[in-house]
């Protein structure tokens, strides 16, 4: 009797739609925090949750995912969208091909495995064979391989292992013929890769000291650069570059092919600008060839004296440069000049230039000599997203992928003598017919006129209107373009008849550098302008309403949505901030965070302190608004964007909501920010999500 009050109790909270009724959300305790900054008085009652490996926290994290479960656990969309995606994802994948020497590698899923395997053919008629399974990683499946790096001979590979999710990562090695992981054992790496020597006696790579506090919060600043021997203990690493003056300063190296020389690469935070420094062989040092952040100095390849250089420097959209090295001295050349599309990526192979152009978010390949004479431009198959591309500048042939939102997966073999091409491999997934289907891309103009892509896809039949359910999906910074891109969650929202969005907003790089500084730093208020606006237009053709739009986004995206959504309350349903930068005025106090100041700008400076307090979802929660329904999620380990962020904005709007619409948190164990969650974490994240989006929007 006494279990049935108290649900039956609970039934009546979730179900009660008057406005005067306050849900009863689980206890967040206050504790009174005030400080000034600038002369601005800034409380924050819940900072006792940035502590969010406590056991204050971990209570608090319990209490709240039990209360949201007994929201989104269970409603016929969940168990729609999860049977569905269950089905779809039983289907074969693979990754695009690469090659070194004669050994081919390529990740494979057969639709069953929580993580893909890591594929080897080492030869062009040989058999296929597992060299790496992380799915022996953990009977979870959530420890996952990340980067992976093979050694000039092709005979090892350096690879890298992420446990729950976390950006740190341990690297081993392997050695490819074997199958055999050696001792070797590499920890505290962070946002590194592994640049193997020339004799491949090892590799190059970055690491930062073992923390002395909490490792998934603690400040990362004055990374190392070493160099590890195989075969030798991690203690016997030669530390290459550091620059203590500096801690903030990020850099990589790059190993010049069949040559003594090195390029050191070195940026703050994420900006894209960069020096670049040379070191011309073994017995010299480190010198300066760009030693201003005057624009991108990305390296491509080299032949004989001859390096080049894709760069922004005073290209916005890209242009492609080289740098000839005469008896010591350095000449540079424009190549190809730039034009009126963004560059994407630069690839050489076959002697040529394979340039990735965006037109209007889509793909343009184009072929030049190393001259900078244009050859040919690809007609591919269908419009999308191209990728690919990779090889060596003696390679004649190789492999490039397409999708779109409609279209999975398809893998082309080229020949690169003429250009022609060949389907090597089609995703093809049960149960799943892209002809039912259709996606189209329109345009609409921001609060400022500015014309702003917006790709709309659903299926072909579905009739649309003002009930149609539509979800609005976004990112809009740090220099990231979102294109056309096939996505099994997508589609399940789609397969329950909704139309699903993406707005290319401003802060990203669809149309290169102007684009991404149009929505950084004072501009950023242009981003949650664009999406909006995204809203209006939809609206405004009849293609859902204020009444059935939820917005989604994920980390830089999340702050999105929940500055979109207090900006907007009146415009959404439901509001889907993930993994989101929340508190604008400290997310550079954690893990790597203070890399974002390039595109946020930070608190320590008072004009860039208030453009951050003029948006900072944190800090801009009013007490007498009704916001619209909220499920914020992040993950338990995400060392990149906090969970204290989530924690924090949960409990403040929580407090301060105004009416019955929930304020909901859902924190996943064993996870990161997102990459290398396994197969099954991800299908149930999609069907609460969504489905709980769904069960709103139509009830």
């Amino acid at each position: 009797m006494y279990k049935f009050s108290i649900y039956l109790s609970l039934l009546l909270i979730i179900s009660c739609s008057n406005s005067d009724m306050k849900i009863n959300y689980p206890e967040s305790k206050k504790v009174n925090f005030s400080e000034k900054l600038h002369g601005y008085e800034i409380t924050d009652s819940y900072r006792w949750l940035e502590d969010f490996t406590s056991e204050d926290s971990i209570e608090w994290v319990q209490r709240q995912n039990e209360f949201t479960q007994e929201y989104i656990k269970k409603n016929k969309y969940k168990k729609n969208i999860s049977n569905y995606l269950e089905t779809i994802w039983e289907s074969e994948s693979i990754s695009i091909p690469y090659k070194i020497k004669d050994k081919t590698f390529y990740y494979f899923n057969d639709g069953t495995f929580q993580q893909s395997k890591l594929m080897i053919r080492d030869c062009d008629d040989c058999e296929e064979r597992v060299l790496i399974d992380p799915n022996t990683f953990s009977e979870d499946g959530t420890v996952s391989l990340g980067g992976t790096s093979v050694s000039n001979d092709a005979t090892h590979m350096a690879f890298s292992i992420s446990d729950g999710g976390s950006d740190w990562r341990t690297w081993k090695v392997i050695n490819i013929e074997t199958g055999e992981v050696l001792e070797d054992e590499l920890k505290w790496a962070k946002f590194s890769g592994a640049s193997w020597e020339n004799d491949d006696s090892g590799f190059y790579y970055r690491r930062y000291e073992e923390p002395k506090g909490e490792l998934l919060k603690e400040l990362n600043e004055s990374p190392k650069l070493m160099f590890h021997k195989i075969g030798t203990n991690q203690s016997e690493d030669k530390l290459i570059y550091e620059n203590l003056d500096n801690p903030r300063w990020g850099f990589g190296i790059t190993v010049i092919k069949d040559s003594e020389m090195k390029l050191l690469s070195i940026s703050e935070g994420t900006d894209d600008r960069n020096k670049i420094y040379i070191k011309l062989d073994k017995n010299s040092d480190f010198i300066p060839i760009i030693d201003e952040l005057i624009g991108t100095y990305s390296f491509i390849d080299s032949k004989d004296n001859i390096l080049w250089f894709y760069t922004t420097e005073n290209a916005p959209n890209g242009k492609i440069v080289n740098l000839e090295i005469k008896n010591g001295s350095f000449v540079w050349n424009e190549v190809i000049p730039e034009s009126k599309k963004a560059i994407r990526s630069v690839n050489i192979v076959n002697n040529l230039f394979i340039i990735n152009y965006l037109e209007d978010t889509f793909s343009q390949i184009s072929f030049f000599d190393l001259s900078g004479e244009l050859i040919s431009n690809l007609s591919p198959p269908k419009q999308g997203t191209i990728s690919g591309f990779g090889g060596g500048i003696e390679d004649s042939s190789s492999y490039f992928a397409i999708t779109n939102y409609v279209t999975p997966r398809e893998i082309y073999e080229i020949d690169l003598t003429d250009q022609s091409f060949k389907l090597f491999w089609k995703e093809e997934l049960v149960g799943y017919n892209s002809e039912e289907y259709v996606s189209k891309l329109d345009f609409y103009s921001s609060k400022d006129g500015t014309k702003i892509p917006i790709h709309i896809s659903h299926k072909k039949n579905l009739v649309i209107n003002e009930e149609t359910p539509l979800l609005i999906y976004g990112y809009g910074g740090f220099n990231i373009s979102i294109l056309p891109n096939f996505s099994k969650n997508q589609t399940a929202w789609k397969n329950q008849n909704g139309v699903y969005a993406v707005a290319n907003l401003r802060g990203g790089a669809e149309y290169g550098d102007a684009w991404h500084e149009a929505g950084m730093l004072f501009n950023k208020q242009n981003v949650f302008d664009d999406f909006a606006y995204a809203a209006k237009f939809l609206h405004s053709k009849k293609i859902g309403s204020p009444e059935t739009t939820a917005i989604d986004g994920r980390s830089n995206g999340g702050l999105l949505v929940a500055a979109t959504m207090l900006q907007n309350p009146d415009l959404f349903k439901v509001a889907i901030p993930q993994v989101g930068v929340l508190d604008m005025l400290r997310f550079n106090k954690f893990t790597i965070g203070w890399a974002w100041e390039s595109d946020y700008g930070s608190s320590n400076k008072k004009d860039e302190f208030e453009n951050l307090l003029a948006y900072s979802p944190l800090h801009n929660i009013k007490s007498d608004v009704c916001y619209p329904t909220t499920l914020i999620t992040t993950a338990s380990r995400d060392d990149r964007v906090v969970p204290s962020h989530s924690f924090k904005f949960a409990a403040k709007l929580q407090e301060l909501q105004s009416c019955d619409n929930p304020i909901l948190i859902r924190v996943e164990d064993r996870a990161g920010h997102g990459s290398g969650t396994p197969k099954d974490k991800r299908i149930n994240q999609i069907s609460e999500i969504y489905g709980y989006a769904l069960n709103v929007i139509n009830n």
